[in-house]
């Protein structure tokens, strides 16, 4: 029985995406990288990884073809546009999606590309920002058939700690947009939280210290109330712009369920509006703005 790696290949080499790959290549995989700004992927390329010029050529020589890219729209044209993915697929590869994308809009493209290439298609998207895509301790909910998760298994393994089959295609996503909902109403309340500690004359900076451990903590709690509370919105770790693009995907999602969801609604408004204010390239710590900003005007 063979014991080779399957060799890999990548699109997508933003802030999730780089050291992700970078951990692929410590773990011994054979990598093929591609992103629409090539020199992206520059220091792959000098770590060992080799640059396919279009998504079609990643297919060329990889057993498995991974993306984590923007938006459905996105990965819709990776996949199907000119010289996308699907030119190049063939039967027995697998597309691994770590990219956070309307459930109904996954399944429909997977059995499009299924259909047109043999390929099959697992949604792989993941919790745990930079810092777990860095440290390899992901948390990554997959939706697919269980003999093709279990072929990338291992590769899945090098990025993150927790690797939870959640059902057929499109299952990942939904579990990710749950996720989403949480973590951006969490982060709104954290804001407020900041906000009302400052103007009450508390030290902000002490309010995740003082939870710690009690039924109100979380790890948005103990990572955003600091930054929020030093105004410290620097180096970006995430976008606002992500959050809002997740938020609406699961109130419309939501939605074709016939299933409510006023409190992720809101705060997708409240999301809205803060990108709306110059914020949707910035870090989510800065919703604290929102709070400050009424505070000033009472």
């Amino acid at each position: 029985m063979s014991t080779a790696l399957p060799s890999l290949a990548f699109a997508g080499i933003g802030l999730m995406g780089l050291p992700m790959c970078r951990r692929l290549l410590a773990a011994g995989y054979s990598l093929t990288v591609w992103n629409r700004s090539a020199d992206k992927c520059d220091a792959l390329v000098a770590a060992g990884a080799r640059l396919a010029r279009t998504p079609a050529q990643l297919c060329e020589a990889a057993d498995i073809v991974m993306l984590c890219l923007a938006d459905t729209a996105v990965v819709r044209d990776v996949v199907f546009g000119p010289q996308g993915v699907a030119e190049g697929a063939r039967p027995g590869q697998l597309l691994v999606d770590f990219s956070s994308l309307e459930p109904t809009a996954t399944r429909e493209m997977a059995a499009v590309l299924a259909a047109r290439s043999g390929m099959a298609w697992l949604d792989a998207p993941v919790s745990g920002g930079t810092p777990g895509a860095e440290a390899g301790t992901l948390a990554i909910m997959v939706g697919g058939e269980a003999a093709d998760l279990a072929r990338v298994r291992p590769v899945l393994l090098a990025l993150g700690q927790r690797v939870t089959h959640m059902g057929a295609v499109g299952a990942g996503q939904v579990t990710k947009a749950c996720n989403q909902m949480i973590v951006a109403c969490n982060a709104l309340v954290i804001a407020e939280v900041v906000a009302l500690a400052e103007q009450s004359g508390v030290e902000a900076s002490l309010i995740a210290e003082a939870l710690a451990g009690g039924f109100a903590d979380s790890k948005p709690l103990q990572i955003l109330a600091p930054q929020m509370a030093e105004s410290r919105f620097e180096p970006i770790k995430w976008h606002v712009r992500t959050l809002l693009k997740d938020l609406d995907g699961a109130v419309k999602f939501a939605r074709e369920q016939g299933s409510s969801t006023p409190i992720s609604g809101l705060a997708a408004q409240l999301m809205r509006l803060h990108g709306s204010q110059g914020f949707l390239e910035k870090d989510p710590a800065t919703l604290v703005h929102l709070y400050r900003a009424a505070a000033a005007q009472d």
